[in-house]
Parts: structure tokens; sequence; C-alpha cells
């Protein structure tokens, strides 16, 4: 792995930095939010693409601010902020505790609020985790987040498309969405390795070129099985990825 630098902002005190930081990438989340919930208010998406839009654009977008905080378990725990407020927003809204239909129609798929403690409060914990725990040295963070959110996001746009030929395994799934969700979570994985290696945060090498590509692989076979149509890929992705990840990185 590559070595670690200061915060963006204010060098001399790297808390006010990350602060900085913070706020930047806080506004940037707003908006994608605020952007996507105006769309499925006015349905300029059908709502399940409209939903996998946000899916894809948020944790990926949110990766690209990492560079601007400090280097260690500061900058990793309060980049974390971040998603992991978003945690605590769907669960209300998830147990009625608050309403808020626009969300509702941004991240569920039905348009039922209960939805929202499935599926999304899984993806913001997974992102959250991702950040707080593995950070910007490591692949694994890479990995789990890159194949949750452009791997099976990809999937289902493609999937609906042009997914006519089902997998014999498992009807509910195409080979055209598994093909576009290994393609995508592993060119997107190589992506942000060649991003943070030019911040010195890791070293690009065809070691982790090929763990990106099995990573990839297994993610898009566990999605097409039939246990995540009964739980939740939201769920069983990232946890496959990290688990696989951490065996071949």
């Amino acid at each position: 792995m590559g070595g670690e630098g200061g915060p963006m902002f204010f060098h001399g005190s790297p808390i006010v930095g990350d602060l900085c930081a913070l706020a930047i990438t806080t506004s940037y989340a707003f908006c994608l939010l605020r952007c996507f919930q105006e769309t499925a208010t006015t349905r300029v998406f059908e709502q399940k693409l409209n939903r996998k839009l946000l899916h894809i654009t948020f944790g990926l977008g949110f990766m690209l601010f990492w560079p601007l905080f400090s280097s260690g378990t500061q900058g990793a725990v309060i980049a974390a902020i971040v998603p992991g407020v978003n945690i605590i927003k769907v669960l209300l809204i998830g147990l009625g505790m608050i309403k808020d239909e626009a969300t509702v129609k941004s991240m569920s798929r039905f348009g039922d609020y209960r939805e929202l403690i499935k599926g999304p409060m899984y993806y913001a914990i997974t992102i959250t985790l991702c950040c707080a725990i593995y950070w910007r040295t490591s692949p694994i963070a890479i990995a789990g987040i890159c194949n949750l959110c452009a791997g099976d996001g990809i999937a289902d746009i493609v999937g609906r498309r042009f997914g006519k030929k089902k997998i014999p395994y498992n009807n509910d799934k195409s080979l055209a969405g598994s093909i576009a969700m290994a393609t995508a979570g592993f060119f997107s994985s190589v992506g942000y390795m060649y991003y943070f290696s030019m911040f010195g945060y890791m070293q690009k090498n065809l070691k982790m070129v090929i763990g990106f590509l099995v990573v990839s692989l297994a993610s898009a076979f566990v999605e097409s099985h039939t246990i995540c149509t009964k739980l939740d890929d939201n769920l069983l992705v990232p946890l496959a990825s990290v688990l696989i990840g951490t065996l071949v990185f």
C-alpha cells in the first residue's frame, strides 16, 4: 500500500481541514439526494430506474471526496458521517417515525416506506463501514462499494432491458445482467485503484487488478443466486465482496 497524506485544507489543523472536507462532501450528498427526490416526484425517470441511478451515483461519487480528508482513523470516521447520517434517516422513515414521501419515492422499489429498512439501510451501512473500517488505502473498500454501487446498479438496468436469456438456476436473473454487473464492478474498481494511486494511497499492480476481477465475478454470482432473491442483494453483494476481498488482497 502507499502512504497517506494530511487533509487538503488547513494542514496545520487536521480537524478543521476534515470539517471543511465534511461540509463539502455533505453538500454533494445533499444536492444529489435532493436531485433524485425531484426526479422521482416529477417522474422524470421510471421509479425503479430513478432508484438505481441514485444507487450508482451516491457511493461512487462519495469516494471521489475521500482525498479531501486526513489520514488515519480521524479522517475515515469523519468522512463516514456522511453516509452514516443516512442510516438514521432511512431507519426513521422506514419505521414510520417521520414521513418523507420524496425520499421514499427515490429509494424504494414500490413506494412503500417500509422498504427503506431493508435495501437502502443495508446500502448506507455498507458504505459507512467500508469507509470507516477499510478507508482509502484498502482495495477491499473499493471492491465493496464498486460492486454494490456500479455492479448491482448496472446489473438491474441492463437486465431489465436486455435480459431475455435467463440464468438456468434463477429465472429472476438474466445472463446480460450478471455480465454487466461483473464488468461494471470490475472496471469501476480498477478505475478507483488508479484514482487513489494518484494520491499515493495505494500501489496499482496486476495482482490487485486480478483480485478485483475475482471479487467482481464472485459478487455477480452471489447476486444472481436465488438466495439474493429471498434476502437482499444490498446485504449479500457487499458481504461477498468483503469476504472474498479479504482472501485475495
